[in-house]
């Protein structure tokens, strides 16, 4: 059976079988390599200031930022996590520390004690940040860039700042802003907000330092804003027409564009009676609502079948590009943005924004995705390595990715070397689990 071995640093010698990749291993210590290339997490710690008298403290603040964001991504999501975690032998490597002879780790009160000290300075050089690391993440320049931007609801049970009751999760929430980049999935910001339909204001807050910072390291690339009718916004179209920003967004249906697709509706209608089966047309014209600064093209799908007639719309600045190409490639394309939330929100657990504290809610959000970029990277590098035959890619389901778990380190000083899982502080709880799940499942 084939081992796989790993060095990193010449310091950290990692062992498994191919298949235990598959299972709880050592993957702790890939994503402390995967940070040494990309260099994130120094780019985070340098954007908080730490007024912490430095000879006085046991746990430097990129050892405490490291420790959360590794947990996160092995599926340990919440701070009270740290109190078990904080001996892992694979951990303390991993965070840089020598895993027999150098102290513990931090523990849940140290880690709250830091969400609750970062400011909404250092949170806004934190965004800064996340935004130069996407840059820094192209060699060479990209031609394009497609910004997708989405809220996602986010349920609080407590009294956190900035919750909202929103009428149709039925729940008091947030509702925070998410932003990838459609073509790579990559990360750039997500920002906290209450649980309510976006503002103009909020839009633009947002997308005008990403645009800024963006054009201020690529002049020349290429923008365009990809989202979904709730950013139809007639200041957000103006500002993005004055700062040449393309856009492709969707609009809500109304009785005037009703009747200004009646004809094309109407022929779509007549064709499904003639041949029976689902029909899907297209249309285009140029519309302004009210509030407009000028007419926009708007392209009006139409698709009927047994069921009935479904009508869309979407609201675009390109004037050339067919209908149907820029509804089904280049508005749809949009809805891989769900499969990265999924993975930010349900995979990584970022919705875990139970702090009082706005600042210390956003602080977690923005951990969360450092996890995030870290295992994007991850997934990247073995997808690459799985074509050359490689290791297996992993997954981001359930409770974190699956290779990210814990493992055991024997022996020190250097080599230290690596036995996955044998020594996990939770084994005899990762056992029982593995043998209830195997009886339910039959």
């Amino acid at each position: 059976m084939a081992t796989s071995r790993t060095q990193y640093d010449g310091l950290v010698q990692a062992e498994q079988q191919r298949v235990m990749l598959e299972k709880p291993g050592g993957g702790v210590l890939y994503m402390r390599e995967v940070d040494q290339q990309i260099g994130l997490m120094d780019r985070l710690v340098e954007a908080i200031d730490d007024p912490r008298r430095q000879t006085h403290i046991d746990h430097t603040l990129a050892e405490l930022m490291r420790q959360r964001t590794y947990q996160i991504s092995c599926g340990y999501e919440d701070a009270d996590d740290c109190d078990h975690l904080r001996a892992d032998p694979a951990l303390k490597t991993a965070v840089g520390r020598d895993p027999k002879d150098d102290p513990n780790l931090g523990s849940q009160p140290t880690m709250t004690r830091l969400e609750h000290a970062v400011t909404h300075r250092d949170l806004l050089r934190m965004g800064y940040a996340f935004i130069d690391h996407f840059i820094a993440s192209y060699a060479p320049r990209p031609e394009l860039i497609v910004l997708d931007m989405d809220p996602t609801a986010d349920h609080a049970h407590g009294h956190q700042q900035l919750t909202f009751f929103n009428a149709y999760e039925d729940e008091y929430c947030f509702m925070p802003f998410h932003v990838y980049e459609g073509l790579s999935d990559k990360y750039i910001t997500s920002v906290l907000r209450a649980g309510k339909t976006p503002t103009a204001p909020e839009i633009l807050s947002v997308l005008k330092r990403i645009v800024h910072r963006i054009r201020h390291a690529w002049p020349e690339v290429r923008i365009v804003f990809r989202t979904d009718g709730h950013h139809t916004k007639s200041q957000v179209m103006a500002w993005m027409d004055a700062h040449d920003v393309e856009f492709v967004t969707a609009l809500s249906r109304n009785q005037k564009l009703k009747k200004l697709f009646a004809l094309a509706i109407q022929d779509a209608e007549t064709q499904y009676q003639r041949v029976g089966r689902p029909v899907r047309t297209y249309a285009a014209t140029y519309y302004a609502a009210r509030p407009w600064e000028k007419a926009q093209r708007v392209i009006c799908r139409v698709y009927i079948t047994e069921k009935g007639t479904d009508v869309r719309y979407i609201v675009t600045s390109f004037q050339e590009a067919g209908a149907k190409h820029l509804y089904e490639v280049v508005y749809c394309g949009r809805g891989k943005m769900e499969l990265m939330i999924k993975d930010h929100k349900v995979a990584l657990k970022s919705d875990r924004t139970s702090c009082h504290r706005k600042e210390a809610n956003q602080f977690r959000l923005f951990i969360h995705s450092a996890a995030y970029v870290l295992m994007h990277a991850l997934r990247s590098e073995y997808i690459i390595a799985l074509r050359r035959g490689g290791p297996p890619r992993p997954q981001n389901t359930g409770g974190g990715v699956e290779l990210c778990s814990k493992s055991a380190c024997v022996g020190s000083p250097a080599p230290i070397r690596v036995h996955p899982w044998f020594s996990s502080p939770l084994r005899s709880l990762e056992s029982t689990a593995d043998y209830g799940f195997m009886n339910r499942s039959g």
